[in-house]
């Protein structure tokens, strides 16, 4: 869901040649698969394109890439278990935390200073979370892509800013993180737990071998 919300916004915006937008997920049990149906049902409604194949995240991705979107903590935990290094795991983000209304300015405050990925102090683990719509109904999917679309907004305006050189991308991330305006952005994250829909996107930035945009 969150892979066809972010390349709508990088479209729209007229990035698509410098951003690349792709997903995984941190599990393989639906690998190969498409999309559960009642996403597709729900982005079509919306008035998104949907072309999504199942597949997993892996460690040796890390190195290409800038940017990792996970769409809740248990993503976040076992995405940067995965990094190969500190450098790594610190490009893995919530994407929750891309949304102003829900962490104002595009992070989260932690005990008085400015981060993203984590949960506020003091709030409940699920606050920055998108919540796993699988085993529910079709309001819960809504619901779902009424969170990634505001938050898409704030990632998408953090990558523009950083393609241009204006700074960091929000929550503090480090500017030499997001490479140049040669580089790519693709989307990956997935379930904790087997479901249909476990591919829910990440999104990451890099460059590739001829330093020109392209998909992995």
């Amino acid at each position: 869901m969150a892979e066809a919300v972010f390349r709508a916004r990088v479209e729209e915006d007229g990035l698509d040649g410098l951003v690349v937008v792709d997903s995984a997920g941190t599990g393989g049990w639906h690998e190969g698969d498409g999309a559960d149906p009642r996403t597709v049902a729900v982005l079509r409604a919306a008035g998104y394109e949907e072309d999504h194949t199942a597949r997993q995240f892996r460690a040796e991705w890390f190195g290409t890439l800038d940017l990792v979107i996970a769409l809740d903590e248990g993503h976040l935990r076992a995405l940067r278990r995965l990094a190969p290094s500190a450098r790594d795991a610190a490009k893995v983000r919530l994407l929750r935390s891309y949304d102003a209304a829900v962490a104002p300015g595009g992070a989260v405050r932690l005990g008085g200073t400015v981060s993203s990925g984590e949960a506020p102090t003091g709030a409940r683990s699920h606050d920055l979370d998108v919540p796993d719509p699988y085993y529910g109904g079709m309001a819960g999917f809504e619901e779902c892509l009424e969170m990634v679309e505001a938050a898409s907004d704030g990632l998408l305006a953090a990558v523009r800013a950083a393609l241009e050189g204006e700074g960091a991308p929000a929550g503090g991330q480090p500017t030499d993180e997001i490479r140049s305006s040669e580089g790519k952005v693709r989307s990956s994250a997935g379930r904790d737990r087997p479901s249909k829909d476990h591919d829910r996107a990440s999104t990451e930035q890099g460059r590739s071998p001829a330093g020109e945009p392209s998909v992995a």
